[in-house]
């Protein structure tokens, strides 16, 4: 999961609580304009190459400067020696404040396809319950998607091949629109992370994740550190 938010380690390190969905915080600013589209070549475990059709809309909670976040994910695509076309799509939820899930592989064996995708900054990851490795994996079972673990992840899956950083080059992907496989590789060639360098099996060291996000709790739509009595009696008061 990508780095957590400087916004959200002051609000750890005073317990003070983070609002989303429950209030609307009058400096950061609620934004909803745009998106983009583009289609991206994707290299599967066994060779073949199968083109995904991105698209991605903003709105949602943003910090001041950041401009608004990524609102929904779509991907579409065509099953190999099927012809069927199928979509997965993250979607906007108030308590986190924008798209849940942001996706960084999609595979496919025996025709059945998987998409591995990571919470979409901290409030997800603690929503979709702080999975390590730090990712959150869905498997097609015909008529809709199901979450699996990463022990029912094939073996045979390794590579992160969806472009990940999409915002920051969205306007590249657009004007290279059929994005080769090889550039996919080049935009995440900078990311030095290791969940982004292949699938991780193994878990991260529990320090590692504190790091990466610190734990939080969804109470009475507010979230909040666990065991903080000053904070559950702030939002107690509140929503008397």
């Amino acid at each position: 999961m990508r780095a957590l938010h400087s916004i959200l380690k002051r609000i750890v390190q005073f317990g003070m609580i983070l609002t989303l969905g429950a209030t609307m915080n009058a400096n950061a600013g609620w934004f909803g304009f745009g998106g983009d589209s583009w289609n991206e070549e994707v290299l599967l475990h066994y060779g073949q190459k199968i083109i995904v059709k991105r698209s991605q809309s903003y709105g949602g909670m943003g910090e001041i400067g950041q401009g608004a976040p990524i609102k929904e994910y779509h991907l579409v695509f065509v099953l190999p020696n099927s012809g069927k076309s199928i979509e997965w799509k993250s979607e906007y939820s108030e308590d986190v404040g924008r798209a849940n899930l942001h996706p960084l592989a999609l595979h496919v064996l025996n025709g059945i396809p998987y998409v591995i995708a990571e919470p979409n900054l901290c409030l997800a990851y603690n929503k979709w319950g702080r999975p390590n490795p730090p990712y959150v994996i869905f498997k097609y079972g015909g008529k809709e998607w199901q979450r699996i673990t990463i022990q029912e992840l094939p073996i045979e899956f390794k590579t992160i091949n969806l472009v990940n950083n999409t915002k920051s080059h969205a306007e590249q992907l657009e004007k290279s629109s059929p994005v080769s496989a090889e550039a996919v590789q080049e935009f995440n060639r900078s990311l030095p992370q290791p969940e982004y360098k292949t699938i991780l099996r193994e878990a991260l060291a529990k320090e590692r994740i504190n790091e990466m996000c610190m734990e939080m709790i969804r109470y009475k739509g507010y979230w909040i550190m666990p065991n903080d009595p000053v904070a559950r009696g702030m939002v107690d008061r509140k929503t008397k």
